[in-house]
């Protein structure tokens, strides 16, 4: 099975949806079983999702908040072991 269908079922699951045709939960656990890579994409994807929720509780109007949710967004997309060292700490916009 390809890891990107994977994904895309894994993103379905975090987002209380039915996961794709052919694919039962199950066979999402056994691949999940044997795949690190999708595993660390799930755990990844499980953090983003709960910053992202964190985050809306704060106010749009705070600054600190914004910034905070920015580098979590930019670790989370570059993923383990990436410093994010040339976002100089501003906003997009």
């Amino acid at each position: 099975m390809h890891c990107s269908r994977i994904r895309t079922a894994l993103s379905a699951r975090l987002d209380g949806e039915e996961p794709p045709p052919g694919l039962t939960p199950g066979r999402l656990d056994d691949h999940l079983a044997g795949c690190r890579d999708c595993r660390q994409w799930e755990v990844r994807a499980r953090a983003l999702a709960a910053g992202l929720g964190r985050a809306a509780a704060h106010p749009e109007d705070d600054p600190a908040a914004a910034d905070a949710l920015l580098a979590r967004l930019r670790a989370a997309a570059a993923g383990p072991g990436a410093s994010g060292a040339d976002t100089g700490g501003k906003r997009a916009g």
